[in-house]
């Protein structure tokens, strides 16, 4: 699984750091941290699952070197001081082209989600998804996507037609639901580089005029309010994000609408959806693999008014 780095691509060419480590599964909220942590000063992060998904082993590339005493004390904040981790210099290499060339293509579903190095050898009837992921997270290999693409193919019966990929990094969602409906698919992120690289996946897989990609804090942007309400949304993001947006997210979606949440692990799943079964959304499913995470909620529909009968007094 490629994250997003906030600092851009170096060039082809270019000598990169590299740091590395492995990590239990069970440390994935301490994993999830230490992506944010790296994420703003790395050119690229990937997550390799290791182990059958017992392990993690988290690279990350950096155009300059980082320093071992700020590398030590952010792991010591997170409480894995104690795991062991390295920092090496890489020979003067693609090595972010490299490495995406190495991850296989991964079916789930009718979904069939790869890079430009298997343009070639896509299986009969499988919808397939062409992902470079660049500097924007979501390749497609992390569990929650996976369990998001899964909750998208439960719902191919009943095609939504307001659509908004909230959180869409590399616009994989958005392309899943183009490409399985047919429909046009609010693209938002509050990311500029996910922007953008959404634009050029939407490209690569001739979905350009189904797409539209747009910065967003949330909710707030402009183009989201007019857009709505949606009948589908799906918001890959982390879980302290979804319950902070609960509010927004139910304002935001048609009576009898679904939503697709993930990003969260098992353990923190009552909390989320305590957030929004507060608001009035029930849980229609789950999807888990290793400690992750994907939810499907449902917005009840609105109620027809019942008028009251007249109470006839007899005499």
């Amino acid at each position: 699984m490629a994250k997003r780095a906030g600092s851009g691509a170096a060039a082809a060419g270019t000598p990169l750091w590299q740091f590395r480590i492995e990590l239990p599964a069970r440390d994935g909220a301490a994993i999830e941290a230490l992506e944010e942590a790296l994420e703003p000063s790395a050119v690229a992060l990937l997550r390799f699952e290791r182990a059958k998904g017992k392990r993690w082993r988290v690279d990350a590339l950096f155009a300059a070197r980082p320093e071992r005493k700020a590398l030590a004390s952010l792991l010591r904040s997170l409480g894995l001081e104690k795991r062991a981790w390295q920092l090496d210099r890489l020979p003067d290499r693609d090595w972010v082209a490299e490495s995406q060339a190495r991850l296989p293509a991964l079916k789930v579903g009718r979904f069939f989600v790869h890079g430009s190095h298997h343009r070639g050898a896509i299986p009969r009837g499988k919808l397939a998804l062409e992902i470079d992921a660049g500097i924007a997270f979501g390749t497609g290999r992390h569990q929650t996507t996976r369990g998001c693409l899964e909750l998208i193919e439960r719902l191919a019966a009943t095609p939504p037609a307001r659509p908004l990929d909230l959180g869409c990094g590399t616009g994989i969602l958005a392309l899943a639901m183009a490409k399985l409906w047919g429909v046009a698919v609010i693209a938002a992120d509050n990311d500029p580089d996910a922007v953008t690289v959404t634009r050029e996946n939407a490209e690569r897989n001739r979905l350009r005029d189904l797409i539209r990609p747009l910065r967003s804090e949330g909710y707030t942007a402009a183009a989201v309010k007019r857009a709505g309400p949606f009948d589908l949304i799906v918001a890959n993001i982390l879980a302290r994000p979804l319950i902070e947006m609960a509010p927004d997210l139910a304002r935001h979606l048609m009576p009898g609408g679904r939503a697709i949440l993930s990003g969260l692990l098992i353990e923190q799943e009552n909390e989320v959806l305590a957030a929004h079964r507060a608001l009035g959304l029930r849980c229609e499913a789950r999807q888990h693999h290793g400690d992750w995470s994907a939810l499907l909620l449902r917005k009840p529909r609105a109620r027809a008014a019942v008028p009251r009968s007249r109470r006839v007094r007899g005499r």
